[in-house]
């Protein structure tokens, strides 16, 4: 997804319907989701953050779902790399990439812990 040398599979991609086709994209994804695990946790807010930032993902979202409560953090793609715009444990709304209302509780509800 990311070059010749480099390659992720992010847990959720959004892309727009004519990046759609490929078995590959090679334009950046509207956004990303990756859902953190404790072996994942920094290679997914390292790593992989600077790769899909060098790619130009406007947006990168880390999905936590481990208890007390899920926690959604959210990256926005500027001049300077990746600026964390959100940290939500409850509803979130974004505008960017597009307008999306997410009840975390909800989303999380029946994974396994």
């Amino acid at each position: 997804m990311l070059s010749p040398q480099t390659e992720f599979d992010p847990d959720l991609v959004v892309v727009r319907i004519d990046q759609i086709g490929g078995a590959k994209f090679t334009d950046p994804p509207l956004l990303v989701v990756e859902i953190r695990s404790p072996s994942t946790a920094l290679i997914d807010l390292n790593r992989k953050k600077a790769a899909y930032g060098r790619f130009g993902v406007p947006s990168y979202w880390i999905l936590n779902p481990d208890p007390p409560q899920p926690e959604l953090t959210v990256f926005e793609l500027g001049e300077g790399g990746y600026a964390l715009v959100a940290k939500a444990s409850g509803p979130f709304a974004a505008d960017r990439p597009f307008t999306v209302s997410i009840d975390l509780a909800e989303l999380t509800r029946g994974l396994p812990r």
